[in-house]
Protein backbone atom coordinates (compact mmCIF):
# COMPACT_ATOMS: atom_id res chain seq x y z
CA UNK A 1 0.00 0.00 0.00
CA UNK A 2 1.22 3.48 -0.78
CA UNK A 3 1.17 6.40 1.66
CA UNK A 4 -1.87 8.54 0.85
CA UNK A 5 0.30 11.65 1.25
CA UNK A 6 2.62 10.26 -1.42
CA UNK A 7 -0.38 9.72 -3.70
CA UNK A 8 -1.65 13.27 -3.14
CA UNK A 9 1.79 14.75 -3.84
CA UNK A 10 2.60 12.51 -6.83
CA UNK A 11 -0.69 12.15 -8.70
CA UNK A 12 0.93 12.16 -12.14
CA UNK A 13 3.43 9.46 -11.16
CA UNK A 14 0.74 7.25 -9.60
CA UNK A 15 -1.57 7.71 -12.58
CA UNK A 16 1.29 6.65 -14.85
CA UNK A 17 1.89 3.55 -12.67
CA UNK A 18 -1.78 2.61 -13.03
CA UNK A 19 -1.48 2.88 -16.82
CA UNK A 20 1.91 1.15 -17.05
CA UNK A 21 0.80 -1.79 -14.89
CA UNK A 22 -2.50 -1.97 -16.80
CA UNK A 23 -4.62 -1.85 -13.66
CA UNK A 24 -8.16 -0.63 -13.17
CA UNK A 25 -8.01 1.98 -10.41
CA UNK A 26 -10.16 5.12 -10.18
CA UNK A 27 -7.56 7.54 -8.83
CA UNK A 28 -9.89 10.54 -9.09
CA UNK A 29 -12.49 8.77 -6.97
CA UNK A 30 -9.87 7.83 -4.37
CA UNK A 31 -8.69 11.42 -4.05
CA UNK A 32 -12.29 12.64 -3.84
CA UNK A 33 -13.11 10.15 -1.08
CA UNK A 34 -9.88 11.08 0.70
CA UNK A 35 -10.77 14.78 0.64
CA UNK A 36 -14.32 14.19 1.88
CA UNK A 37 -13.08 11.83 4.58
CA UNK A 38 -10.56 14.37 5.87
CA UNK A 39 -13.24 17.10 6.02
CA UNK A 40 -15.68 14.88 7.90
CA UNK A 41 -12.98 13.65 10.29
CA UNK A 42 -11.89 17.22 11.03
CA UNK A 43 -15.47 18.33 11.71
CA UNK A 44 -16.08 15.25 13.88
CA UNK A 45 -12.90 15.85 15.88
CA UNK A 46 -13.82 19.51 16.42
CA UNK A 47 -17.31 18.57 17.64
CA UNK A 48 -15.85 15.89 19.91
CA UNK A 49 -13.48 18.48 21.35
CA UNK A 50 -16.42 20.85 21.87
CA UNK A 51 -18.40 18.08 23.61
CA UNK A 52 -15.47 17.28 25.90
CA UNK A 53 -14.95 20.96 26.72
CA UNK A 54 -18.64 21.42 27.56
CA UNK A 55 -18.68 18.26 29.67
CA UNK A 56 -15.80 19.61 31.76
CA UNK A 57 -17.63 22.93 32.13
CA UNK A 58 -20.73 21.13 33.37
CA UNK A 59 -18.79 19.52 36.18
CA UNK A 60 -17.44 22.90 37.27
CA UNK A 61 -20.48 25.09 36.53
CA UNK A 62 -22.94 26.53 38.99
CA UNK A 63 -26.22 24.55 39.19
CA UNK A 64 -28.11 27.30 37.40
CA UNK A 65 -25.81 27.08 34.37
CA UNK A 66 -25.71 23.29 34.01
CA UNK A 67 -28.97 22.82 32.13
CA UNK A 68 -27.87 25.23 29.42
CA UNK A 69 -24.53 23.47 29.00
CA UNK A 70 -26.23 20.08 28.91
CA UNK A 71 -28.55 21.35 26.19
CA UNK A 72 -25.53 22.41 24.14
CA UNK A 73 -24.06 18.89 24.49
CA UNK A 74 -27.39 17.38 23.43
CA UNK A 75 -27.50 19.66 20.40
CA UNK A 76 -24.13 18.24 19.26
CA UNK A 77 -25.24 14.61 19.47
CA UNK A 78 -27.27 14.24 16.22
CA UNK A 79 -24.54 15.81 14.09
CA UNK A 80 -21.87 13.70 15.78
CA UNK A 81 -23.83 10.51 15.19
CA UNK A 82 -24.27 11.40 11.51
CA UNK A 83 -20.57 12.18 11.16
CA UNK A 84 -19.54 8.91 12.82
CA UNK A 85 -21.66 6.95 10.33
CA UNK A 86 -20.25 8.98 7.42
CA UNK A 87 -16.64 8.58 8.56
CA UNK A 88 -17.09 4.83 9.03
CA UNK A 89 -18.56 4.50 5.53
CA UNK A 90 -15.90 6.69 3.95
CA UNK A 91 -13.11 4.83 5.74
CA UNK A 92 -14.38 1.54 4.29
CA UNK A 93 -14.60 3.04 0.80
CA UNK A 94 -11.18 4.64 1.18
CA UNK A 95 -9.58 1.34 2.20
CA UNK A 96 -11.18 -0.56 -0.68
CA UNK A 97 -9.73 1.96 -3.14
CA UNK A 98 -6.33 2.26 -1.47
CA UNK A 99 -5.57 -1.47 -1.59
CA UNK A 100 -5.96 -1.37 -5.38
CA UNK A 101 -3.37 1.35 -6.04
CA UNK A 102 -0.14 -0.03 -7.55
CA UNK A 103 3.37 0.96 -6.55
CA UNK A 104 5.22 2.92 -9.27
CA UNK A 105 7.95 0.89 -10.94
CA UNK A 106 11.58 1.88 -10.59
CA UNK A 107 12.63 4.41 -13.22
CA UNK A 108 14.76 1.93 -15.19
CA UNK A 109 12.03 -0.72 -15.51
CA UNK A 110 11.15 -1.20 -19.20
CA UNK A 111 7.67 -0.09 -20.18
CA UNK A 112 5.74 -2.90 -21.87
CA UNK A 113 2.36 -4.57 -22.16
CA UNK A 114 3.09 -8.15 -21.05
CA UNK A 115 5.76 -10.84 -20.66
CA UNK A 116 6.55 -10.76 -24.38
CA UNK A 117 8.13 -7.35 -23.79
CA UNK A 118 10.39 -8.37 -20.90
CA UNK A 119 14.05 -7.57 -21.60
CA UNK A 120 16.73 -10.25 -21.54
CA UNK A 121 19.77 -9.18 -19.47
CA UNK A 122 21.80 -12.38 -19.12
CA UNK A 123 22.24 -15.94 -20.33
CA UNK A 124 24.13 -18.75 -18.63
CA UNK A 125 25.02 -22.20 -19.94
CA UNK A 126 24.81 -23.70 -23.39
CA UNK A 127 21.52 -24.96 -24.75
CA UNK A 128 22.16 -28.70 -25.32
CA UNK A 129 22.10 -30.31 -28.73
CA UNK A 130 21.09 -33.95 -28.93
CA UNK A 131 22.23 -36.58 -31.41
CA UNK A 132 19.02 -38.55 -30.87
CA UNK A 133 15.27 -37.82 -30.91
CA UNK A 134 14.47 -36.19 -27.58
CA UNK A 135 11.55 -36.98 -25.30
CA UNK A 136 9.58 -34.47 -23.28
CA UNK A 137 9.44 -34.69 -19.49
CA UNK A 138 6.17 -36.62 -19.49
CA UNK A 139 7.47 -39.27 -21.88
CA UNK A 140 10.61 -39.56 -19.76
CA UNK A 141 8.62 -39.59 -16.53
CA UNK A 142 6.37 -42.36 -17.80
CA UNK A 143 9.18 -44.45 -19.28
CA UNK A 144 11.27 -44.15 -16.10
CA UNK A 145 8.21 -44.69 -13.86
CA UNK A 146 8.69 -41.32 -12.13
CA UNK A 147 5.26 -39.72 -12.51
CA UNK A 148 1.66 -40.89 -12.61
CA UNK A 149 -0.76 -38.28 -13.92
CA UNK A 150 -3.67 -40.64 -14.48
CA UNK A 151 -3.97 -41.58 -10.82
CA UNK A 152 -3.23 -38.01 -9.77
CA UNK A 153 -6.25 -36.87 -11.77
CA UNK A 154 -8.30 -39.69 -10.28
CA UNK A 155 -7.40 -38.41 -6.80
CA UNK A 156 -7.68 -34.66 -7.29
CA UNK A 157 -8.92 -33.75 -10.75
CA UNK A 158 -7.20 -31.89 -13.58
CA UNK A 159 -3.66 -30.51 -13.26
CA UNK A 160 -2.86 -33.11 -10.61
CA UNK A 161 -0.09 -35.69 -10.52
CA UNK A 162 1.75 -38.20 -8.35
CA UNK A 163 5.54 -38.40 -8.20
CA UNK A 164 6.66 -41.91 -7.41
CA UNK A 165 9.84 -43.77 -6.61
CA UNK A 166 12.91 -42.04 -8.01
CA UNK A 167 10.67 -39.19 -9.23
CA UNK A 168 9.72 -38.35 -5.65
CA UNK A 169 13.37 -38.86 -4.65
CA UNK A 170 14.51 -36.45 -7.38
CA UNK A 171 12.11 -33.80 -6.09
CA UNK A 172 13.32 -34.27 -2.53
CA UNK A 173 16.96 -34.15 -3.64
CA UNK A 174 16.37 -30.79 -5.33
CA UNK A 175 14.60 -29.43 -2.24
CA UNK A 176 17.22 -30.71 0.19
CA UNK A 177 20.07 -29.38 -1.90
CA UNK A 178 18.41 -25.96 -2.02
CA UNK A 179 17.83 -25.88 1.75
CA UNK A 180 21.46 -26.85 2.35
CA UNK A 181 22.68 -24.19 -0.07
CA UNK A 182 20.66 -21.38 1.56
CA UNK A 183 21.57 -22.55 5.05
CA UNK A 184 25.23 -22.13 4.15
CA UNK A 185 24.32 -18.63 2.96
CA UNK A 186 22.98 -17.73 6.41
CA UNK A 187 19.24 -17.92 5.75
CA UNK A 188 17.03 -18.96 8.66
CA UNK A 189 14.58 -21.73 7.82
CA UNK A 190 11.03 -21.46 9.11
CA UNK A 191 8.31 -24.10 9.10
CA UNK A 192 5.27 -21.99 8.29
CA UNK A 193 1.47 -22.38 8.10
CA UNK A 194 0.06 -22.78 4.60
CA UNK A 195 -3.46 -22.01 5.86
CA UNK A 196 -3.51 -18.31 6.73
CA UNK A 197 -5.96 -15.56 7.61
CA UNK A 198 -7.11 -13.24 4.85
CA UNK A 199 -5.22 -10.37 6.51
CA UNK A 200 -1.95 -12.06 5.55
CA UNK A 201 -3.07 -12.35 1.92
CA UNK A 202 -4.13 -8.71 1.79
CA UNK A 203 -1.03 -7.62 3.69
CA UNK A 204 1.28 -9.15 1.11
CA UNK A 205 -0.75 -7.85 -1.83
CA UNK A 206 -2.35 -11.11 -3.00
CA UNK A 207 -5.84 -9.88 -2.04
CA UNK A 208 -8.05 -8.39 -3.26
CA UNK A 209 -6.66 -8.38 -6.83
CA UNK A 210 -5.52 -12.02 -6.85
CA UNK A 211 -8.41 -13.51 -4.95
CA UNK A 212 -9.61 -15.60 -7.90
CA UNK A 213 -6.31 -17.52 -7.90
CA UNK A 214 -6.62 -18.66 -4.28
CA UNK A 215 -8.29 -21.68 -2.69
CA UNK A 216 -10.57 -20.38 0.08
CA UNK A 217 -11.43 -22.46 3.14
CA UNK A 218 -14.54 -20.37 3.72
CA UNK A 219 -15.97 -22.37 6.60
CA UNK A 220 -12.93 -21.44 8.70
CA UNK A 221 -12.22 -18.08 7.03
CA UNK A 222 -8.76 -19.22 5.97
CA UNK A 223 -6.85 -19.33 2.69
CA UNK A 224 -4.35 -21.81 1.24
CA UNK A 225 -1.22 -19.88 0.27
CA UNK A 226 0.15 -19.87 -3.26
CA UNK A 227 3.65 -19.17 -1.93
CA UNK A 228 5.47 -19.23 1.41
CA UNK A 229 6.14 -15.53 0.78
CA UNK A 230 2.77 -14.80 2.39
CA UNK A 231 3.62 -16.45 5.70
CA UNK A 232 7.29 -15.42 5.78
CA UNK A 233 6.61 -11.74 5.03
CA UNK A 234 3.66 -11.64 7.47
CA UNK A 235 5.67 -13.33 10.24
CA UNK A 236 6.53 -9.98 11.85
CA UNK A 237 3.28 -8.17 10.94
CA UNK A 238 2.33 -5.50 13.45
CA UNK A 239 5.80 -5.51 15.04
CA UNK A 240 8.46 -2.85 15.50
CA UNK A 241 11.85 -4.46 14.92
CA UNK A 242 15.23 -3.12 15.96
CA UNK A 243 17.39 -1.69 13.20
CA UNK A 244 20.33 -3.85 14.27
CA UNK A 245 18.23 -6.97 13.58
CA UNK A 246 17.99 -6.10 9.90
CA UNK A 247 18.20 -7.48 7.32
CA UNK A 248 16.33 -10.65 8.29
CA UNK A 249 16.94 -13.46 5.81
CA UNK A 250 14.29 -16.19 5.86
CA UNK A 251 13.45 -19.24 3.79
CA UNK A 252 10.69 -21.82 3.95
CA UNK A 253 9.73 -24.97 2.12
CA UNK A 254 6.00 -25.35 1.70
CA UNK A 255 3.19 -26.80 -0.31
CA UNK A 256 1.65 -24.12 -2.51
CA UNK A 257 -1.83 -24.01 -4.01
CA UNK A 258 -3.05 -22.06 -7.04
CA UNK A 259 -6.35 -22.36 -8.86
CA UNK A 260 -4.78 -21.23 -12.15
CA UNK A 261 -7.96 -19.31 -12.92
CA UNK A 262 -7.99 -17.89 -16.41
CA UNK A 263 -5.56 -20.48 -17.80
CA UNK A 264 -8.13 -22.90 -19.21
CA UNK A 265 -6.55 -24.86 -22.05
CA UNK A 266 -3.08 -23.44 -21.35
CA UNK A 267 -0.25 -25.84 -20.35
CA UNK A 268 -2.77 -28.52 -19.42
CA UNK A 269 -0.40 -31.39 -20.21
CA UNK A 270 2.56 -32.17 -18.01
CA UNK A 271 3.98 -30.56 -14.90
CA UNK A 272 4.36 -26.92 -15.95
CA UNK A 273 1.11 -25.51 -14.55
CA UNK A 274 -0.38 -27.51 -11.67
CA UNK A 275 -2.65 -26.77 -8.73
CA UNK A 276 -0.36 -28.01 -5.95
CA UNK A 277 3.42 -27.84 -5.85
CA UNK A 278 6.44 -27.56 -3.58
CA UNK A 279 8.48 -24.38 -3.34
CA UNK A 280 11.34 -23.01 -1.32
CA UNK A 281 10.92 -19.27 -1.00
CA UNK A 282 13.46 -16.66 0.10
CA UNK A 283 12.22 -13.53 1.88
CA UNK A 284 14.28 -10.61 3.16
CA UNK A 285 13.06 -7.88 5.51
CA UNK A 286 15.40 -4.89 5.40
CA UNK A 287 15.81 -1.29 6.43
CA UNK A 288 13.89 1.28 4.42
CA UNK A 289 16.86 2.10 2.22
CA UNK A 290 16.78 1.80 -1.59
CA UNK A 291 20.52 1.06 -1.84
CA UNK A 292 20.26 -1.77 0.70
CA UNK A 293 17.22 -3.09 -1.14
CA UNK A 294 19.07 -3.10 -4.48
CA UNK A 295 21.98 -5.05 -3.00
CA UNK A 296 19.63 -7.59 -1.40
CA UNK A 297 17.67 -8.00 -4.65
CA UNK A 298 20.92 -8.91 -6.39
CA UNK A 299 21.79 -11.31 -3.56
CA UNK A 300 18.46 -13.13 -3.85
CA UNK A 301 18.78 -13.35 -7.61
CA UNK A 302 22.33 -14.67 -7.32
CA UNK A 303 21.23 -17.37 -4.87
CA UNK A 304 18.74 -18.73 -7.39
CA UNK A 305 21.28 -18.56 -10.22
CA UNK A 306 23.81 -20.51 -8.15
CA UNK A 307 21.24 -23.25 -7.58
CA UNK A 308 20.46 -23.55 -11.30
CA UNK A 309 24.16 -23.53 -12.14
CA UNK A 310 24.74 -26.36 -9.65
CA UNK A 311 21.91 -28.28 -11.35
CA UNK A 312 23.73 -27.71 -14.67
CA UNK A 313 20.70 -26.08 -16.29
CA UNK A 314 21.00 -23.35 -18.93
CA UNK A 315 18.89 -20.29 -18.17
CA UNK A 316 18.35 -16.65 -18.94
CA UNK A 317 17.46 -13.66 -16.74
CA UNK A 318 14.88 -11.12 -17.92
CA UNK A 319 14.07 -7.69 -16.54
CA UNK A 320 10.29 -7.68 -16.21
CA UNK A 321 8.41 -4.86 -17.93
CA UNK A 322 5.73 -2.72 -16.28
CA UNK A 323 2.78 -4.62 -17.77
CA UNK A 324 4.05 -7.89 -16.29
CA UNK A 325 4.77 -6.48 -12.82
CA UNK A 326 2.53 -7.22 -9.86
CA UNK A 327 0.68 -4.48 -8.03
CA UNK A 328 3.26 -3.95 -5.30
CA UNK A 329 6.43 -4.79 -7.19
CA UNK A 330 8.86 -1.94 -7.73
CA UNK A 331 11.02 -4.16 -9.93
CA UNK A 332 11.32 -7.84 -10.78
CA UNK A 333 13.67 -10.22 -12.54
CA UNK A 334 12.45 -13.58 -13.81
CA UNK A 335 14.73 -16.53 -14.42
CA UNK A 336 13.67 -18.72 -17.32
CA UNK A 337 15.23 -22.17 -17.67
CA UNK A 338 15.73 -23.92 -21.00
CA UNK A 339 13.10 -26.59 -21.69
CA UNK A 340 14.07 -28.62 -24.77
CA UNK A 341 10.58 -29.96 -25.52
CA UNK A 342 9.27 -26.38 -25.70
CA UNK A 343 12.32 -25.23 -27.66
CA UNK A 344 12.17 -22.22 -25.38
CA UNK A 345 12.99 -20.88 -21.95
CA UNK A 346 10.23 -21.32 -19.35
CA UNK A 347 9.84 -19.22 -16.19
CA UNK A 348 11.08 -20.99 -13.05
CA UNK A 349 11.96 -18.13 -10.67
CA UNK A 350 10.78 -14.59 -9.86
CA UNK A 351 12.81 -12.10 -7.81
CA UNK A 352 10.80 -9.10 -6.55
CA UNK A 353 11.48 -5.85 -4.72
CA UNK A 354 8.55 -4.18 -2.94
CA UNK A 355 10.13 -1.34 -0.95
CA UNK A 356 7.56 -0.46 1.78
CA UNK A 357 4.44 -1.55 -0.16
CA UNK A 358 3.87 -4.79 1.80
CA UNK A 359 5.25 -3.39 5.08
CA UNK A 360 2.66 -0.59 5.15
CA UNK A 361 -0.15 -3.10 4.72
CA UNK A 362 1.35 -5.36 7.38
CA UNK A 363 2.29 -2.50 9.76
CA UNK A 364 5.83 -3.89 9.74
CA UNK A 365 8.28 -1.30 11.07
CA UNK A 366 11.68 -0.87 12.68
CA UNK A 367 13.10 1.67 15.10
CA UNK A 368 16.12 3.46 13.70
CA UNK A 369 19.11 4.76 15.66
CA UNK A 370 17.39 8.09 16.31
CA UNK A 371 14.37 6.32 17.81
CA UNK A 372 12.07 6.97 14.85
CA UNK A 373 9.71 4.20 13.71
CA UNK A 374 10.07 3.57 9.97
CA UNK A 375 8.52 1.07 7.58
CA UNK A 376 10.68 -1.87 6.54
CA UNK A 377 11.37 -2.86 2.94
CA UNK A 378 10.60 -6.41 1.77
CA UNK A 379 11.94 -8.61 -1.02
CA UNK A 380 11.45 -12.20 -2.12
CA UNK A 381 12.63 -14.73 -4.67
CA UNK A 382 11.92 -18.32 -5.57
CA UNK A 383 14.85 -20.49 -4.58
CA UNK A 384 13.36 -23.53 -6.33
CA UNK A 385 9.87 -24.69 -7.35
CA UNK A 386 8.96 -28.24 -8.16
CA UNK A 387 7.66 -30.06 -10.14
CA UNK A 388 8.26 -27.28 -12.69
CA UNK A 389 12.05 -27.50 -12.31
CA UNK A 390 11.82 -31.24 -12.98
CA UNK A 391 10.92 -30.39 -16.59
CA UNK A 392 14.37 -28.96 -17.47
CA UNK A 393 16.12 -31.44 -15.16
CA UNK A 394 14.72 -34.44 -16.98
CA UNK A 395 14.80 -32.98 -20.47
CA UNK A 396 18.26 -31.37 -20.46
CA UNK A 397 19.94 -34.37 -18.82
CA UNK A 398 18.31 -37.12 -20.89
CA UNK A 399 20.61 -39.60 -22.62
CA UNK A 400 20.43 -41.67 -25.80
CA UNK A 401 19.52 -44.91 -23.98
CA UNK A 402 16.47 -43.28 -22.37
CA UNK A 403 18.13 -42.72 -18.99
CA UNK A 404 18.53 -39.34 -17.26
CA UNK A 405 21.84 -38.17 -15.86
CA UNK A 406 21.79 -36.93 -12.26
CA UNK A 407 23.78 -33.69 -11.81
CA UNK A 408 26.80 -34.01 -9.52
CA UNK A 409 25.27 -31.62 -6.97
CA UNK A 410 22.33 -34.01 -6.45
CA UNK A 411 24.24 -37.31 -6.45
CA UNK A 412 24.93 -37.26 -2.68
CA UNK A 413 21.15 -37.28 -2.14
CA UNK A 414 20.92 -40.41 -4.30
CA UNK A 415 23.64 -42.22 -2.31
CA UNK A 416 26.02 -42.40 -5.26
CA UNK A 417 23.52 -43.07 -8.04
CA UNK A 418 24.59 -41.18 -11.16
CA UNK A 419 21.58 -41.75 -13.42
CA UNK A 420 17.96 -42.76 -13.47
CA UNK A 421 17.58 -45.74 -15.78
CA UNK A 422 14.65 -47.45 -17.44
CA UNK A 423 13.20 -50.01 -15.00
CA UNK A 424 13.84 -53.63 -15.93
Amino acid sequence: MLDIKFIRDNQTLVAQAIRDKRMNVDLALLLSVDEELRKKQLEMEQLQADRNRLSKQIAQAAPADRDGLKAQVSDLKPRLETLEVDVRRLNEEFHKLMVLVPAPARADVPVGRDDTENVEVKRWGEVPSFSFPIKDHMALGTQLDLVDVERGVKLAGSRSYVLKGLGAQLEQAVLRFTIDHLTRKGYTQLGIPVLVKEEAMEGTGYFPAGREQAYLVERDQLVLVGTAEVSLTSYHAGEILKEEQLPLRYMAQSNCFRREAGTYGKDTAGLYRVHQFQKIEQVVISRGDPADSDALHNELLNNAEEILQALELPYRVVYVCTGDLGQGQVRKHDIETWMPSRKAYGETHSCSTFHDFQARRLKLRYKDKSGQNLFCYTLNNTAIATPRVLIPLLENHQQADGSVRIPKALQPYFYGRTEISVPR
